[in-house]
């Protein structure tokens, strides 16, 4: 099971990377083509739909790898333990969010299934699924980190205090 997520974990890696290549050559493309007074309308619907991708898919890089901003201007203070408990509820938190966003994010790509974009063929729910894949990932990836911490929790004894 570790061999299928680590696989995946570098194919999402990939496909935003490659994503986010195509992003800036359309949306670069779309400014000369506008510049000369050429009008396609495509690459911005594509531009988006990718943006939505890569935005979504770097969220879930950057949340696996610990790149996200975290604030702990009250929680540095508190006792080794009490930090680690309060980061284990952070993740449970979490956890429930993203499953809820996934669970509407259903929702709602089956609702915009019949939708197309104005100048493609393509689906608008494919916009919605972005949302989807990159929740359930973190959804994953979250319940990694719960089970690191817990794990970490069960090791770490506890210190005791000499008199």
């Amino acid at each position: 099971m570790k061999k299928i997520y680590d696989y995946f974990c570098k194919a999402e890696v990939a496909v935003c990377g490659v994503g986010f290549v195509f992003l800036v050559i359309f949306v670069f493309a779309s400014a000369i083509l506008r510049f000369l007074r050429i009008s396609m309308s495509w690459n911005i619907d594509l531009a988006m739909l990718l943006l939505a991708w890569t935005a979504f898919l770097g969220a879930d890089i950057a949340w696996r790898s610990g790149q996200l901003i975290g604030i702990d201007i009250v929680t540095r203070y508190f006792p080794k333990k009490v930090q680690e408990l309060v980061l284990l509820l952070v993740y449970a938190i979490i956890l429930c969010v993203t499953v809820i966003i996934c669970i509407y994010g259903i929702r709602l790509a089956w609702t915009e299934r019949l939708r197309t974009y104005q100048s493609m063929p393509i689906p608008y729910s494919l916009v919605s699924l972005s949302l989807v894949v990159a929740t359930f990932s973190m959804s994953i990836s979250t319940v990694g980190k719960i089970k690191a911490c817990i794990e970490h929790f069960r090791t770490t004894e506890p210190v005791e205090h000499a008199e």
